[in-house]
């Protein structure tokens, strides 16, 4: 199976119809989808990762072999660390789905937008409000 980013990218984007409304309840059942098999991939690697280390976790007797295979588990760890907090984005954004949130700025309660929102499905931040968090967060406003 391909990593998350891969999967977001190909998974089909939803097409307006002309006259629909924002959110409407259709495209909140495609997010919804998108969200869930988002989370069941994710779920996927995770179990891979853990078979994976299972089954090649005899220590080699070279220490350069080692010491790359603790590299590789260690990044694999990371990866899914991320992914942990990924689940979590997944899970908020499920539960805006629920309260009718989902797809407005958290901070202006604007449209986040279609296009973004199929690029990052768990986005709770207009680009514009995102780009000044991070601009404060780069001056130490926060």
């Amino acid at each position: 199976m391909e990593d998350s980013t891969d999967f977001i990218e190909n998974y089909p984007k939803y097409e307006m119809k002309p006259g629909e409304e924002y959110m409407s309840r259709e495209m909140l059942e495609h997010f919804k989808e998108k969200l869930l098999a988002w989370k069941k991939q994710l779920y996927w690697e995770a179990e891979n990762t853990v078979k994976h280390l299972r089954t090649d976790s005899s220590t080699p007797a070279d220490p350069n072999d080692r010491a790359s295979q603790e590299e590789e588990f260690a990044l694999e760890l990371r990866t899914r660390d991320r992914e942990r907090k990924l689940i979590s984005k997944i899970d908020k954004s499920l539960r805006d789905i629920e309260s009718g949130d989902y797809g407005y700025c958290k901070i202006s309660g604007d449209e986040i937008g279609l296009a973004r929102m199929e690029a990052r499905p768990t986005a709770t931040m207009t680009v514009e409000m995102k780009t000044k968090q991070e601009i404060r967060e780069k001056q130490g406003i926060v």
